[in-house]
């Protein structure tokens, strides 16, 4: 969400109910902290931002938040679902195997990202200096992105859920590194060699269990 995208409110008299006006305030004020987060980083963000990027008053904004750190965490949690609907959107309306349907997702999570740079982010860079109750929601919300790539995959075991899990950090890593290095530009071109990767993980057998140890029987002396 760009602040841009997100029209002001009509001066003077309008017909906009009252949760029509708290929505669109809200929504400025969340895409406000996600660009003042963007250009400044958390800890130097204040709320002052906000109100000058949302252009509402201190009371409007402390009508909707407790404080900045409330305001933050509303923006991490919009970009997040803006991202997982994204992701299960297409994957359920994706024919194929489960290969397939996950390369949809994928293309789909990488494309959110790429379209949103300043929402990605707050979503992938941001939230660990937001402190510990941040990185814990982090950490919450990395496993619903789990949960999407084992059930598209069938993984029931823990050896595959594993699987999902190291997949999903790993793209989470790579797509954080050129985030950080301001090439979001980049992340489409991930898509390929992601999904051979996967490929090459599915061909690979679950599990491969140790050649069991023989010890060597010691000649005797005669």
């Amino acid at each position: 969400m760009n602040l841009d995208d997100v029209a002001p409110l009509p001066r003077g008299r309008h017909r906009l109910s009252r949760n029509d006006v708290i929505t669109s305030q809200r929504d400025r004020m969340l895409a406000a902290m996600a660009a003042a987060v963007a250009e400044k980083g958390y800890v130097r963000t204040s709320v002052a931002d906000v109100l000058r990027g949302a252009r509402v008053s201190r009371e409007t904004f402390y009508e909707q938040f407790a404080d900045k750190e409330a305001c933050f965490m509303a923006a991490y949690e919009s970009a997040a679902e803006l991202t997982l609907n994204a992701m299960s959107d297409a994957a359920r309306n994706a024919a194929g195997e489960p290969v397939e349907r996950f390369g949809e997702a994928l293309e789909a999570y990488l494309q959110t990202l790429a379209s949103e740079p300043t929402l990605a982010r707050t979503f992938l860079i941001e939230i660990y200096a937001a402190g510990p109750q941040a990185i814990a929601r982090r950490v919450e919300l990395q496993h619903r992105f789990v949960d999407l790539t084992a059930n598209l995959f069938g993984a029931r075991s823990k050896q595959s859920r594993f699987a999902c899990e190291a997949l999903i950090a790993a793209i989470s890593s790579l797509v954080t590194s050129r985030l950080g290095t301001g090439n979001a530009n980049e992340l489409a071109a991930l898509h390929t060699p992601l999904m051979e990767l996967v490929r090459r993980m599915l061909r690979a057998p679950e599990s491969a269990a140790p050649a069991p140890h023989r010890a060597r029987r010691k000649k005797s002396s005669r």
